[in-house]
């Protein structure tokens, strides 16, 4: 199932397979060199990724979609101004963040009676959410995570779904000191893993 206790170095998972920003790292070489699959796989392995880090912003569905399309359009168009093809990973989710701060403000502006809530119901069509989710076990995962107050909502999504998250900018964008974020993180696992263990789902880990 999809671990939310996922360690942050970048260290590779059991079994042996690569990092996903080490992976990402490679597909993007080879598609500078001409391999056209590799930008399909790309997409595909990062997508996720991207769709949980706009979403943590606060913006609905269609709005993350628009923001993660946006998102590969830079890359395609800037690609060159990436030196070390291993920092894609990092720089596709700091563009995704930007642009979801961007458009979420935007958003937010355009519509004065929009709430505060930072975590919209997911939306019942499929989606790219929604194939990141779709065995029963994730399912049940981020049911339970909607469970949880809105910090660990947003905190946790954004924590899960890269793998060297930038805490400074965390801790900027959701107005919190840096030396709180990890026993917050703390603090939230234990909570999802309260709920995960009432139905009768163990934390990966655990």
């Amino acid at each position: 199932m999809t671990s939310l206790d996922e360690p942050a170095t970048g260290d590779p998972p059991a079994g042996g397979e690569p990092p996903r920003w080490e992976r990402a790292g490679t597909l993007f070489a080879q598609w500078r060199e001409g391999d056209t699959r590799a930008m399909d796989e790309l997409v595909r392995l990062m997508t996720p990724t991207l769709w949980h880090v706009v979403r943590a912003y606060g913006v609905d569905a269609a709005l993350a979609e628009d923001v993660v399309q946006t998102t590969w359009l830079t890359l395609v168009r800037r690609h060159e101004t990436i030196a070390d093809p291993r920092a894609v990973s990092g720089w596709l989710t700091t563009c995704a963040r930007r642009e979801a701060w961007r458009a979420g403000k935007a958003q937010r502006r355009a519509d004065v009676t929009e709430t505060e809530e930072l975590e919209p119901q997911l939306p019942s069509a499929e989606s790219a959410e929604a194939s990141a989710t779709r065995s029963d076990a994730s399912q049940r995962l981020w049911t339970a995570v909607e469970q949880l107050a809105e910090r660990c909502r947003r905190l946790l999504r954004v924590i899960a779904f890269d793998d060297r998250p930038d805490y400074a900018r965390i801790a900027k964008d959701m107005a919190m000191p840096i030396g709180s974020i990890g026993p917050t993180r703390q603090r939230c696992l234990a909570k999802l893993r309260a709920l995960l263990g009432d139905e009768g789902v163990t934390a990966y880990g655990d």
